[in-house]
């Protein structure tokens, strides 16, 4: 079972409290919709009161299917999935106290900000009262109390998913879930309302699961992020566990940018192995899960490869400048190695190199992690038999 995060409900200072697990429960949880092929298998999954948990995945990982199978849209072929420690299997969604939030806003056209917001202490027994200081409360967390009284078509779509942020929030729900909630907003509004999203996460101590495909958002925002390939979870951890010690080349390619070399592993000593390259050179690396003999691919962040002018040493690759696309607080430059495959460096702004120059491009032992060459890429699992 995965090993909870805890941030405070009471105090955003709080220390992670690693007692406090499993909130929420998947166990040997999988989902079928035609008996033969998986859209999630066999999901062990704990998530912490108070955590901030994100689903992270390419499209057909199995994310959304379960964040809709926590929120009670689709029911699992198997396993178990609790909440407090009760099971919500049979729980239809309004009797789970889960509030919501989606892409496409969903709010209603017809009515006002505030009886948007409103809207789900409408069916619950609530005073007249105490559902205008309740609005009045979310509608001040996002900032919105002066539109009150306009219609959504009326706000910009930063407002209106603040909107429905708000009528998530506004009955005090044990855990809310969003699934993709900025991917309709612009880059420089999506990135704002990252920091809103965060900012009430660490006000309210609510739980909160997060679906996104956004490796941005993810690593902005998150606690911990749970990997989806294959409908299961390649790799579950802190942000910057998965970003400098990926598992898997899946993990390290679909986290950030890595360059990739292919090659071929000469021995394996300990923790390191030697790695021959396609068309010449060959590197020292950490192995992986690799084996001697096999195929294999090694990942290289842009900002751990070093560049020289040409020379020989350990782990250094000859290569030629092929280009530089400038960035503003840096660049990168494009390096292409004698056996024609280009890696991109990470380099300061200042960096004056021209097309053409020969380099040596150069990273240490530890940033360099060999793969197996035979991982997957995402999809669905086609089981037989069960």
């Amino acid at each position: 079972m995965a090993e909870a995060t805890v941030l405070s409900a009471d105090s955003a200072a709080a220390a992670p409290d690693a007692g406090r697990q499993g909130f929420v429960e998947f166990v040997d949880v999988e989902k079928s919709y035609d008996g033969r092929t998986f859209a999630v298998t066999r999901l062990n999954l704990s998530v912490a009161r108070g955590e901030f948990l994100t689903l992270l995945g390419p499209s057909g990982s199995g994310k959304t299917t379960t964040l809709n199978m926590l929120a009670g849209f689709e029911r699992p072929t198997g396993g178990v999935i609790t909440l407090e420690g009760r099971s919500v299997d049979r729980l239809p969604p309004y009797e789970r106290n889960i509030g919501m939030v989606f892409q496409n806003y969903a709010l209603f056209p017809h009515m006002s900000v505030e009886e948007n917001v409103a809207f789900p202490l409408s069916v619950r027994k609530i005073t007249k009262a105490d559902v205008a200081s309740r609005v009045g409360r979310a509608l001040d967390m996002v900032r919105l109390r002066q539109f009150g009284d306009r219609r959504p078509a009326q706000l910009s779509g930063g407002q209106q998913q603040r909107v429905a942020l708000a009528r998530a929030l506004v009955f005090e729900p044990s855990l809310v879930l969003m699934d993709e909630p900025l991917g309709a907003l612009d880059k420089k509004l999506r990135e704002h309302m990252q920091l809103e999203i965060k900012q009430l996460h660490t006000m309210l101590g609510v739980t909160i699961v997060y679906v996104t495909h956004d490796q941005s958002e993810a690593l902005t925002m998150s606690d911990r992020v749970a990997v989806f390939n294959n409908g299961g979870i390649a790799q579950l951890g802190s942000p910057d566990d998965l970003y400098t010690t990926p598992q898997n080349s899946f993990v390290a390619s679909f986290i950030g940018e890595n360059n990739t070399l292919e090659g071929k592993v000469e021995r394996v000593s300990g923790k390191e192995c030697r790695v021959t390259l396609h068309g010449g050179g060959s590197v020292a690396a950490l192995a992986i899960g690799v084996a001697e003999g096999a195929a294999c691919h090694v990942a290289i962040r842009p900002e751990r490869l070093k560049l020289a002018p040409a020379s020989n040493g350990a782990n250094a690759l000859a290569a030629t400048v092929d280009g530089r696309i400038y960035l503003g607080d840096h660049q990168r430059l494009l390096a292409r190695l004698e056996n024609g495959q280009v890696l991109t460096v990470k380099v300061g702004p200042e960096a004056t190199m021209g097309n053409g120059e020969p380099v040596t491009v150069s990273c240490a032992t530890n940033d360099c992690r060999a793969f197996p060459a035979d991982a997957g890429t995402g999809g669905s699992i086609s089981k037989t038999g069960e």
